[in-house]
């Protein structure tokens, strides 16, 4: 599938001139001193037993991550067979694979990662793994690695350790550019019946996906130059060969299930081979042009397309051969409509387009990616030029770390990306992903046609967990994207809801730091986005939404119940300007795309926004797409526990009156609170307390007490519990954040009307730390 507008075309520059960019490449130089970002929480205990239970009125995030939220495979999961275990030792005596020898690794990499497919793969589980472990140093790789043995750990000495350097030759840089040279053009990458875009997302250092070819395509993949072949591998898999249409159900005829719906009904021909009990299906719902207007999406100058915009990969409970229905694991998320045109729709382009339940019929299962770092070598360019620049450096170069296709249970942690091609991390068609405690840090290539991001495309129930994201263009998730879990991680770029009917999402926890210099303006060349068309004058604010008018010219609008809590987002307006807070109301539950009971798109005064840019900072509360309607006490809606203190009951903030109880005080020096004013505007500010356990004993519990002048009030709070008396202020602790560790820190904060701030400000009856 191209990211882009069908109307652009292919151009076939000279190879000589892109073997000769790839002669002027070297390895960047490597930041000393990783370490987690601000406000990352690596090592959160994501097991099962920590998760909270569905809460009432959202989505349920309890399954997100590997194998529904089993623990990450550890030694007891390993497959005792020394044949399946491939040691350092053995990859040099074996493959001719060494550290620092300065020898091309990549076809060693490949036979051990073969022989594992061949003797262990077949009889392998998820506590039957097999391992390659590789030792400290440097490996050269020069094109894609397939890693399409189930079951199969890559594990390396450490990120910092053992590194893996990419230097895509001759028959992996791309050979096809858009006319202007500014990106890699899939559409114009032809060879017999295939194009580039069945490549997509595009070539990687590591890619996680079936090489298996369709019977159909056999003859086109012999006859394929060795730069084209890829382009059949893994389409045993796609849905134009592998799906079964769809017939309508009893009484709603016009669908073959309804959102919510478990059972699928099959057309009455079409092989069911590959649907048995317990196989992966894509449920594929045709767009149609109903459906492009309830996106707000229409009228549009951009093209319409025929294609599945919403779909979603399940586990099949149940296959009735007899009635030809498939029963899901799970509740569909969307409507499936027959055809493009059976909800009534005139069709697109003139053509109807059938859904479709198309099986996985060679998916990657149990992969893992541990404790090893990799990046593009790219000489004669200067990493310092690709920071804050949002155009390709190498449009050629524009490949990927790992790759996740046709995927299922896997995972990344620990791992170290340093100035990849373009995405460090991308999905497409995967389920049950954990990526955690990872650092990625930077792209060549961040520009027009989309590139540069930590991207979920097509990605389902799938974890993010403690990872630190520097000098990207986003963080996205994109093309029906939905049931994932971001939380604990630290972004110097936004939270992108890039378009698609990406839905039930949750972020939280995650620290969002967004410079100034984060805009698409921001470029030196090769310059624009995702769809071709070129950057706006905006600027990038912590989260962005799909408005249907803009995400139209590559997919469509952002989705239903994406939700945004307890995130630290700030924004920085102004160069060497100060970071203001961006949804500062941390226990507020904000849903995106939703008015409490159904699909909402974004509008001001009822009419809908056409683009996000320039609209980040109006107010979408109140009926106008954003429902803030909940508010919940603890730290995650979807952790017990985020610090390994036993877990409180959590409930939603309210406010207390006075009570003539006594309680014991904590002794007054070791508490400190210090205030401060986080943003202003004309009408109020926003302000947050920090209060800091000074003693070498825990504290359960702390109250921070000050007056308001005449004329400035509360308007709301979060993370604490609050009482008022005339104009004094009493913040209580709330459940989640009672306990303040040794050394540690607790915080919470509130909106004013008003430019009066706190004074007579005491804790446990000292006076306050001081303000600012």
């Amino acid at each position: 599938m191209s990211r882009k507008s069908p109307l652009r075309r292919a151009v076939l520059p000279a190879v000589a001139a892109v073997v000769a960019t790839a002669a002027l490449l070297q390895v960047p130089p490597q930041p000393a001193d990783a370490a987690p970002g601000p406000g990352a929480l690596p090592g959160l205990d994501l097991g099962a037993a920590n998760r909270r239970a569905p809460i009432a009125g959202l989505y349920d995030w309890s399954k997100a991550g590997y194998r529904g939220g089993a623990a990450l495979p550890g030694p007891g999961e390993v497959n005792p067979n020394a044949t399946c275990q491939v040691t350092a030792a053995e990859l040099a005596s074996q493959y001719n694979v060494e550290p620092d020898d300065g020898a091309d690794d990549t076809n060693g990499i490949q036979a051990a990662i073969d022989g594992i497919k061949s003797a262990c793969s077949p009889s392998g589980s998820y506590t039957k793994l097999s391992t390659i472990t590789f030792p400290a140093g440097r490996f050269d790789v020069t094109h894609e690695i397939h890693v399409d043995a189930d079951y199969l750990i890559l594990r390396g000495a450490g990120r910092d350790a053992t590194k893996f350097v990419y230097k895509p030759d001759a028959n992996t840089l791309y050979d096809t550019l858009t006319p202007d040279g500014s990106d890699w053009d899939e559409d114009g990458m032809t060879s017999g019946a295939g194009k580039g875009g069945w490549l997509w997302p595009g070539r990687g250092l590591f890619r996680v996906q079936s090489r298996g070819v369709h019977t159909s395509y056999a003859s086109d993949h012999a006859s394929a130059p060795v730069n084209r072949k890829d382009i059949f591998e893994g389409t045993i898999n796609v849905h134009w060969k592998s799906g079964v249409k769809l017939r309508g159900k009893p009484g709603d005829t016009a669908f073959a299930a309804r959102m919510g719906d478990k059972v699928v009904h099959l057309a009455s021909s079409g092989a069911l081979t590959s649907l048995a009990a317990g196989n992966l299906v894509n449920i594929r719902a045709a767009n149609s042009r109903k459906f492009y207007e309830q996106q707000q999406a229409t009228p549009t100058t951009f093209p319409l397309l025929n294609m599945h915009m919403r779909q979603q990969i399940f586990t099949i409970a149940a296959l009735d051969t007899s009635a030809r229905t498939i029963t899901l694991d799970k509740p569909l998320e969307y409507d499936v409509p027959v055809n493009s045109t059976s909800d009534g729709s005139v069709p697109i382009d003139g053509a109807t387009y059938d859904s479709k339940a198309a099986p996985l019929v060679d998916p990657v299962l149990g992969v893992g990616f541990e404790n090893l770092g990799f990046t593009q070598d790219m000489p004669g360019l200067n990493p310092a030029e690709a920071n804050n620049n949002y155009g390709n450096m190498a449009p050629a170069a524009e490949m990927h770390g790992i790759v996740f296709k046709w995927a299922a249970n896997s995972w990344i942690r620990g791992i170290r990306a340093d100035m990849t091609g373009s995405h460090p991390i991308v999905t497409e068609e995967a389920k049950n992903l954990q990526i955690v405690d990872n650092e990625l840090n930077g792209s060549w290539n961040k520009g027009k046609g989309g590139n540069g991001y930590f991207r979920g495309s097509r990605v389902w129930d799938s974890l993010y967990a403690g990872n630190t994201s520097t000098q990207l263009r986003h963080f996205t998730f994109q093309w029906s994207a939905a049931g994932n879990v971001v939380i604990g991680n630290s972004f110097d770029s936004d939270l992108n809801l890039h378009g698609g009917w990406e839905r039930n999402n949750l972020f939280e926890l995650n620290t969002v730091k967004v410079p100034y210099a984060h805009r698409s303006g921001n470029c030196r060349a090769n310059c624009g986005e995702e769809g071709g068309g070129g950057p706006d004058d905006s600027n990038w604010f912590p989260i962005w939404w799909g408005a249907g008018k803009k995400a139209v010219k590559w997919s469509g609008a952002s989705g239903p119940r994406n939700v945004f809590f307890n995130n630290a987002m700030t924004k920085q307006h102004a160069d060497n300007g100060p970071y203001n807070d961006f949804y500062a109301d941390r226990h507020r539950v904000h849903s995106f795309g939703w008015d409490g009971t159904a699909y909402k798109h974004l509008d001001i005064g009822g009419t809908p926004i056409a683009d996000w840019a320039k609209n980040e900072q109006r107010d979408y509360t109140g009926g106008h797409g954003v429902d803030a309607s909940k508010t919940d006490a603890a730290s995650s809606l979807f952790l017990k526990s985020v610090d390994g203190t036993p877990p409180s009951s959590p409930t939603s903030p309210t406010s207390q009156s006075p009570t003539t109880s006594t309680t014991t005080q904590t002794p007054s020096t070791c508490l400190n609170a210090t205030f401060t004013r986080k943003s202003v505007w004309d009408s109020g500010y926003g302000g947050g307390f920090t209060v800091t356990n000074t003693c070498s004993a825990a504290v359960g519990s702390w109250a921070v007490e000050f007056d308001l002048p005449a004329g400035t009030t509360v308007t709301g709070s979060w993370s604490s519990v609050l009482t008022r008396t005339g104009q004094h202020y009493r913040f209580g602790n709330a459940a989640h954040n009672g306990s303040v560790k040794p050394g540690g820190s607790a915080t919470f904060g509130f909106n004013a009307a008003g430019q009066g701030l706190p004074v007579a400000c005491s804790i446990a009856g000292t006076k306050c730390g001081g303000t600012e």
